[in-house]
């Protein structure tokens, strides 16, 4: 199959369903990743242009080390709107030329502004993509696919309806997360954050609500006609 997984920043993906990801991968989908905001606002020293093209770096690392295709929005922090037009056919365009089989990005219940604008933004343009009319770069039409919402960070006000093991991939999925040194290096020496280990553990937390030692957890976008009886994830 064809997966594609939109997140807002670099690193969201790693945080949330980067073990999906990797299985889907192992098991010889082709996966694409897209970030809509380029991160450059993530960092309280290092400028926001070095940034930017350190952590599409960083991206493009961590998604080599699971043969994981990344591309960016290039859409700068704080400025992803869901009701920007443009914004939406980046996203749009996107989906055409993945046309993907099924799509991975936040849930709307996010913490944070830009990952609940990127949530929205998938929604739209997932339709949006579907109508061969609807012009925009380019040209075409993709399928309405199923859109799976990726865990909360901390998992906060997130209670998952699909789970998938990832027990097999966990070191994967760590290591892929230390590529965006940009980011961990800063919470360990700055903030005295481990986030590598808070991202294990919320895995593990969701290993033990569905019985397996590693998991990430995922609730399915129920609107019509994106449902269907087959089993998409891993």
């Amino acid at each position: 199959m064809n997966v594609l997984a939109i997140g807002c920043h670099p690193d969201d993906i790693e945080i949330g369903c980067a073990g999906t990801l990797a299985k889907c991968a192992a098991r010889g989908d082709t996966v694409t990743v897209c970030h809509v905001a380029n991160g450059n606002l993530g960092h309280e020293v290092i400028a926001p242009d070095e940034l930017r093209d350190m952590r599409k770096l960083e991206a493009e690392k961590a998604g080599g080390l699971a043969s994981i295709h990344v591309v960016t929005c290039d859409v700068g922090d704080l400025m992803v709107y869901e009701g920007s037009k443009q914004q939406r056919d980046l996203v749009t365009d996107v989906i055409r030329t993945t046309n993907p089989d099924f799509i991975i990005t936040h849930a709307p219940s996010d913490y944070m502004p830009d990952h609940v604008a990127v949530s929205r933004l998938v929604f739209d343009a997932a339709f949006a993509a579907s109508v061969p009319h609807y012009q925009t770069a380019v040209a075409g039409k993709a399928n309405v696919t199923p859109i799976f919402y990726m865990d909360n960070l901390a998992g906060v006000n997130f209670i998952p309806t699909e789970y998938v093991d990832v027990s097999d991939f966990i070191e994967l999925k760590m290591n892929m997360l230390e590529c965006h040194v940009s980011q961990m290096k800063w919470m360990r020496e700055h903030d005295g954050i481990d986030f590598a280990e808070f991202v294990k553990t919320c895995a593990r937390y969701r290993g033990l609500q569905c019985g397996v030692q590693f998991a990430e957890g995922f609730i399915q976008c129920l609107a019509w006609p994106k449902l269907a009886t087959k089993r998409y994830l891993p």
